[in-house]
């Protein structure tokens, strides 16, 4: 494991205004503790795998942060979870039928018959995200803390955009940026184009799968805005990269939001757990 803090212990206890949100991935975890009265952000922490993991290696990762805290249960009034992964499908509400969940994944995921299927609505649009959640880690934290709120990072990631999106005609594409994985979401009249979540190992990999999903829905290079954010700047290869091909690129920082990001300079964003709500 990298990156590995133990800054989460450091809450004090028995506030009933502290917000805990946890993003847990293949690739790592991240924590966010807000205090919700201040607005302040008190803690921020990430732990990045050196190989993708599994669900059991994430848990026993996670009970190693949290379970050595004295009455963990009593340092947050709200816990949220939020679950990163390939393992999704978005789904217009006009077709969603919640006794069909397997049925809209198995075509572009790999599922098996005992997994638990679940699934988001996108506020203000049209959109069901269905999903598999990880079922041991939402036991572990139901245990810990009693009933909690859980959802998916693209859930998280596209409402957030959506509300922070111009009504623009020209299209507007948004990359959270991480060591092994992107988030992408596309954007046009404030309406959603596209989302989707790729692993990735090289720049190369990762301007593939940009330019592979913006063909997919005939955006124009020359007129599309891509805005990245996460782990990336302007001096790096990925975005010198993606600057060859696509005139428009930027570094972006989150705007009209309830979190102070300034608190993070020194840190990495990870914008879908901060957006939590």
């Amino acid at each position: 494991m990298t990156e590995k803090t133990n800054n989460i212990q450091r809450a004090e206890t028995e506030n009933t205004f502290k917000k805990l949100s946890i993003q847990i991935g293949l690739n790592g975890l991240s924590f966010c503790v807000l205090d919700t009265i201040t607005n302040k952000i008190e803690a921020f922490e990430k732990v990045t795998f050196k190989t993708q993991s599994t669900s059991y290696l994430m848990l026993k990762e996670l009970k190693t942060l949290l379970d050595p805290i004295d009455n963990v249960q009593k340092r947050f009034s709200e816990v949220v979870v939020i679950h990163k992964s390939g393992l999704f499908s978005l789904v217009p509400k006009t077709l969603f039928n919640a006794d069909e969940l397997p049925n809209f994944l198995k075509f572009n995921a790999k599922i098996m018959a005992t997994d638990h299927i679940v699934y988001d609505e996108i506020a203000h649009s049209d959109i069901i995200n269905v999903y598999v959640p990880f079922t041991n880690i939402n036991n572990y934290i139901f245990d810990l803390f009693g009933e909690f709120e859980y959802k998916h990072s693209g859930t998280v990631m596209v409402t957030t955009l959506l509300n922070q999106a111009r009504a623009s005609e020209e299209p507007v594409c948004y990359i959270q940026v991480a060591e092994k994985e992107m988030e992408m979401v596309v954007v046009a009249h404030k309406k959603l184009l596209f989302y989707n979540y790729f692993d990735y190992k090289t720049p190369e990999d990762f301007l593939y799968y940009l330019l592979f999903g913006l063909e997919q829905i005939q955006i124009d290079l020359e007129k599309v805005q891509l805005k990245l954010f996460g782990a990336v700047n302007e001096d790096d290869d990925i975005f010198n990269l993606c600057h060859k091909y696509i005139r428009n690129v930027s570094v972006f920082v989150p705007t009209n939001t309830a979190y102070p990001f300034e608190q993070l300079e020194s840190q990495t964003i990870d914008f879908t757990t901060l957006s939590s709500k």
